[in-house]
């Protein structure tokens, strides 16, 4: 049996710690702890709470030691945008605000005062997005100036939770190149447009990659888990993971299906065309000198909040089953529109965007979810001729990762509205991801190329063709 190595993989409503090892030439995954997460209204803003996550992240590792495992290394990560701000002696400055909170409204327009979105697109690559860690921190500077001049050092939320085990401020590049404040060519931070920003130069740390040592467990962290390991930098954005435990090959497109959808391709160099700009595709940093050219689609989200307002709040799978039945009743409605970033009454917002654009509205559980997952689908068409147009690599498969990969009716209806086979699984790839950076830091796995081989030969993945003929390899 081989070494273990704990990823734990924190998303906005829940978060789990997972050893991940291999036995017998394959990769097991085994579920240690698991823990609600969400956002928190605090003092007029919707805000994570830091030390509850913190709180959590010791007790999936007093888990690990309750269970006879001490890993060899464990790593964090969560999704992108947000950051904690620290002092000069580490404490935290105000409270960890999350991405869909309103503060950043019209940060957009105080952005145009400096540079034009063609320009900072052209330098960071990165999709424009209301809640970007730029329009954060511009929001910082407008609006709460003495916080800024108070903060020595911005962590991202993994980096921050890492910070907390080791006392080692380390900042890792998947994650900051969400930010759109990392030149996309150079793949580090842009001082010149930091500068020009009027952001402080000090916040921002040498970036490192997915593999790289963070530090040992502090004494008394290592005091309460009831061990010591390292903490090695997995690709502490999600999607990062994700896509590294994704088994694509040469002309494959990703979609990590979960809250958010995030669809894409790997390239070697980012597209920074004014064209790319226009079609909100965006140029995040990925594992081991690659891009993950992408779109960030708004995902099932819709379909989660539509079920947190039902009476009983029924399964997934039940809601899916009855979305198929209402397949001919769906309407559609353009999934990205901002009205679903976060809205009071999530149904209210379909069926109004539906009458808007003068769809059928739709009535019943059934319908509603009908109409967004074909929606989606719709989305995910549209993407896949985008991304081939301006990548200029023709995509051949989809290739479906995440907790969404899960729900076969979606998948049906993605490779219907793209017309190309579709993979689906590995489920828990955003775990594997992180398990792998760590197996690839410590030198048991030799390449991106190996680590999706094994993926391939650990888990089963099931394959969709237009027509919908589900089968298993």
């Amino acid at each position: 049996m081989g070494r273990a190595y704990l990823a734990v993989d924190i998303g906005a409503s829940g978060g789990r710690h997972m050893l991940g090892q291999i036995e017998g030439g394959r990769l097991t995954l085994r579920e240690i702890y698991r823990f609600e997460n969400g956002m928190q209204r605090r003092g007029g803003q919707l805000v994570w709470d830091a030390q509850a996550l913190l709180e959590h992240v010791l007790r999936g590792m007093e888990a690990c030691r309750d269970a006879g495992v001490v890993p060899a290394s464990m790593g964090i990560d969560t999704w992108a945008v947000d950051f904690a701000l620290l002092d000069g002696d580490g404490r935290l400055i105000g409270d960890t605000v999350a991405y869909r909170d309103a503060r950043t409204q019209g940060m957009d327009d105080v952005l145009r005062r400096t540079l034009s979105e063609s320009e900072l697109y052209a330098r960071t690559g990165i999709q424009k997005q209301p809640f970007n860690t730029v329009y954060q921190l511009l929001y910082l500077r407008e609006r709460e100036p003495e916080a800024l001049a108070r903060a020595q050092t911005m962590l991202m939320m993994p980096e921050y939770l890492h910070y907390r085990l080791t006392g080692v401020a380390a900042r890792e590049y998947t994650n900051a190149s969400t930010t759109a404040l990392v030149d996309a060519r150079r793949r580090d931070w842009d001082f010149e447009l930091i500068d020009r920003l009027g952001l402080p130069r000090r916040l921002f740390g040498p970036l490192r990659q997915p593999g790289a040592r963070v530090g040992r467990l502090l004494p008394e962290v290592a005091a309460r888990v009831g061990f010591s390991c390292d903490v090695v930098l997995p690709p502490t954005h999600d999607t990062a993971a994700a896509v590294l435990a994704a088994p694509i090959e040469a002309g494959d497109a990703y979609l990590s299906s979960g809250t958010w959808s995030l669809m894409g391709v790997e390239l070697p160099q980012p597209v920074l065309s004014e064209e790319s700009r226009r079609a909100n595709l965006t140029n995040e940093g990925g594992c081991f000198g690659t891009i993950r050219y992408l779109k960030n689609i708004m995902g099932l989200w819709i379909v989660q909040r539509i079920r947190a307002e039902l009476p009983g709040r029924p399964g997934f799978g039940e809601l899916a089953a009855q979305a198929r039945l209402a397949d001919g009743c769906a309407g559609r409605s353009d999934v990205d529109g901002p009205s679903f970033l976060a809205p009071e009454d999530m149904t209210r917002a379909v069926r109004d965007a539906c009458r808007a654009a003068g769809q059928p509205v739709p009535q019943t559980p059934g319908e509603l979810c009908a109409c967004v997952l074909h929606s989606l689908a719709d989305s995910y068409a549209r993407t896949v001729r985008e991304l081939s147009r301006l990548s200029g690599r023709p995509v051949r498969r989809v290739c479906i990762v995440g907790g969404g990969c899960q729900n076969a009716y979606l998948n049906e209806l993605t490779a219907r509205a793209c017309g190309l086979p579709v993979t689906a699984g590995p489920v828990e790839a955003t775990a594997l991801g992180n398990v792998l950076a760590q197996m690839m830091g410590a030198g048991e796995i030799a390449s991106r190329e190996a680590a999706r081989a094994l993926v391939r030969e650990s888990f089963p993945i099931d394959i969709v063709t237009p027509q919908g003929d589900p089968k298993e390899v």
